[in-house]
């Protein structure tokens, strides 16, 4: 497996754990192992762990090894990861809907919410997530045009982030996250099967390229009967 990426590393890793393949010993293969399987580097295979530890798969445990963490039924978001949602580990599939895209100017108003400069061009997104065909998150987005160059209807219906990082060739540095709970717009009612629930769950991320420009503003508003955020930390004995 010539050229293989942390990134490939961690998919199938994480693949394998899905299927149960290491359930008999709760243990990942030896680094050592990993880096004879992939035909890669030592940091590769060991970024692709960090992933899976961040993501609160695996823990790696100094004398024993990488431990397999038993999973739970909920779906399980992790705070501090930066893949988009496609990438996201679930056992069923996400399905996306655009029902709304434009390009608007970011005007005062705009500005204050988003943090995005006075007249940048953005791409403004409404996207609909499915999760088993129920309707779960209500995206709204603000990309940067000058970032997300020539963005359609078509790319974000699957990864915008994928789609700047392999076809633009542009890095995604980082991102701030800020939860919340709100009260229920009339476009969470509209597109969410809400129920008895009048509230959201909502995630607010501000995205960074490499060269430190913000370039996404986005809400993502979570029904409160379906997620929960998840951080993994090792308990530390001067607790």
């Amino acid at each position: 497996m010539p050229n293989v990426k942390f990134k490939d590393i961690y998919h199938i890793l994480k693949s394998n754990i899905d299927s149960g393949k290491y359930d008999n010993s709760m243990m990942l293969p030896t680094e050592m192992e990993l880096v004879d399987k992939f035909e890669c580097s030592r940091n590769t295979v060991r970024r692709a762990i960090s992933e899976l530890s961040k993501d609160g798969y695996v823990k790696s445990v100094k004398g024993k090894g990488v431990i397999i963490l038993e999973s739970r039924e909920s779906i399980e978001l992790p705070i501090g990861n930066l893949l988009g949602l496609q990438e996201l580990h679930t056992k069923k599939k996400f399905t996306t809907s655009v029902v709304h895209f434009s390009k608007i100017t970011i005007d005062e108003s705009l500005s204050r919410i988003t943090a995005l400069k006075l007249d940048t061009e953005v791409y403004h997104l409404h996207r609909i997530r499915f999760y088993d065909n129920e309707p779960i998150i209500l995206d709204v987005n603000y990309f940067s045009a000058d970032v997300a160059k020539d963005l359609t209807i078509e790319i974000a219906q699957n990864s915008v982030y994928e789609y700047i990082e392999k076809d633009l060739n542009t890095k995604i540095l980082a991102s701030k996250k800020i939860i919340v709970v709100e009260h229920a717009t009339e476009l969470d009612k509209r597109f969410l099967d809400l129920g008895t629930y009048d509230c959201v769950a909502v995630v607010k991320t501000y995205a960074y390229t490499d060269s430190g420009k913000l370039f996404e503003y986005t809400e993502s508003r979570h029904r409160p009967d379906k997620f929960v955020f998840v951080e993994s930390s090792s308990l530390r004995k001067n607790i």
